[in-house]
């Protein structure tokens, strides 16, 4: 323990194990910035969530260390928290498993055991859920990196905060990505959604169905089936039978990887398949599944872009911690972390409401992130209201961005392959 931090304690007649019950406030400056981080590490999306994790402890070097090659990425250049005197910033991490009662519990003892600043997590929507309703009773700032059900921003809650885009943002971009199939002459009539049950799936549905009903669209069968299935043979079946042109997933990893499986197992697939992200930008479905999932199109708000970038560099710092290369979500995870830091910093205290107050008035532009935002700018609700997405499409082992044109490396490549 740093001397000053035992004068500190003495002045204030406490003894050393009380130094976690001191106010945010009044704690040594040497100490390091806590941030509380439930995430799902162990259980079926636990290569999402440790992926994120990993990004983070990308993003936790970044901060504490200079990383002079990063120059407009705030905080990269210098070492700690320059707003705090230099502190160092740790993060505890916590399992919840993808159980939102877990979730809720550990959200529950990083707060009230381990005295975190601020709390991000939690990837799965229906963890966040209950996850961010303890920050919010705490009065702790929660950022939802990752997490995209539009109804997270709808409680009214004011220590929520989430930098991603969300299900309306997907719906709307794959209503206007079928939109313009259909323009260039693809069949595009029937149209399918499969999404998994929990807050994710549900939420993210309706947001979707909405959007394709503002573009003159129409969702013809909807199939929501219960996450972490064994077996989604009836699922398959029914596709089968409705013959849709376009079908749209939204589901976990295991999820995603069990039903390519079983596509290929009936020999059935559609002529345009999308895929939700989350378990289809998953490096495990990639592996698993990458051949039997060929032209599947996906959303995402991450490229690495060109080399000397901001996002070329941290994906390189990322593949040598984790050895693999950044996905979509693990670098919202990383972005929505650093966003979290820059606004700490910038409050220069880990009290909860300056810290609060600091994410109210963030406006990060462009090029002070690692992700292709059009910036970081919250609304009234805590969504950041300059969120962006893109559609890319798998080619072998990866992603390539085709949709829209602005943001193309080349064009959809049309039927879905599959495994041909």
């Amino acid at each position: 323990m740093p001397r000053t931090t035992r004068r500190l304690i003495t002045r204030l007649g406490l003894a050393a194990p009380a130094l976690a019950l001191l106010p945010r406030g009044l704690r040594a400056a040497g100490e390091p910035v806590r941030i509380g981080a439930p995430y799902p590490l162990t259980g079926v999306a636990a290569s999402a969530g440790t992926a994120v994790k990993q990004a983070i402890e990308v993003a936790v070097d970044i901060i504490n260390n200079a990383h002079p090659e990063l120059p407009n990425l705030p905080l990269a250049p210098t070492e700690g928290l320059p707003g705090l005197g230099g502190r160092k910033v740790e993060v505890i991490f916590a399992d919840h498993q993808g159980n939102p009662a877990i979730a809720q519990s550990e959200a529950l003892r990083l707060i009230t055991q381990d005295k975190v600043a601020a709390m991000v997590g939690c990837y799965q929507s229906s963890c966040g859920l209950t996850a961010s309703a303890v920050a919010e009773r705490y009065g702790i700032p929660f950022m939802a990196s990752e997490a995209s059900a539009p109804s997270l921003t709808e409680r009214g809650f004011k220590w929520f905060f989430r930098p991603t885009p969300i299900g309306t943002d997907f719906g709307a971009a794959y209503a206007s990505f079928l939109v313009d199939r259909k323009a260039g002459g693809s069949k595009v009539e029937k149209l399918a959604l499969v999404n998994e049950n929990t807050e994710y799936g549900t939420s993210t549905g309706n947001a979707i169905i909405a959007a394709a009903a503002s573009k003159g669209l129409k969702i013809d069968t909807r199939i929501a089936y219960n996450a972490n299935s064994s077996d989604v043979s009836a699922q398959v079946l029914q596709l089968k039978s409705a013959d849709p042109d376009a079908v749209i997933f939204v589901s976990y990893t295991s999820d995603s990887i069990l039903f390519m499986k079983t596509m290929h197992t009936l020999n059935w697939k559609p002529p345009i398949l999308i895929g939700d992200d989350s378990g289809f930008s998953d490096n495990a479905f990639i592996e698993a599944v990458g051949s039997l999932a060929q032209g599947v199109f996906n959303r995402s708000s991450y490229d690495i872009g060109k080399p000397g970038g901001a996002s070329f560099v941290v994906n390189e710092l990322f593949q040598k911690h984790a050895g693999h290369a950044l996905d979509d979500t693990s670098a919202r995870g990383m972005q929505g972390f650093l966003a979290l830091m820059e606004a700490i910093n910038r409050a220069g205290s880990t009290e909860p409401a300056k810290i609060q107050a600091a994410l109210v008035s963030q406006d990060l532009k462009p090029e002070q992130l690692m992700i292709g935002y059009n910036g970081i700018k919250y609304d009234a609700k805590g969504q950041n209201t300059l969120a962006a997405t893109l559609l890319v499409q798998l080619a072998g082992k990866k992603y390539v961005a085709v949709w829209p044109d602005k943001s193309a490396v080349q064009p959809p490549a049309l039927p879905f392959k599959g495994w041909e």
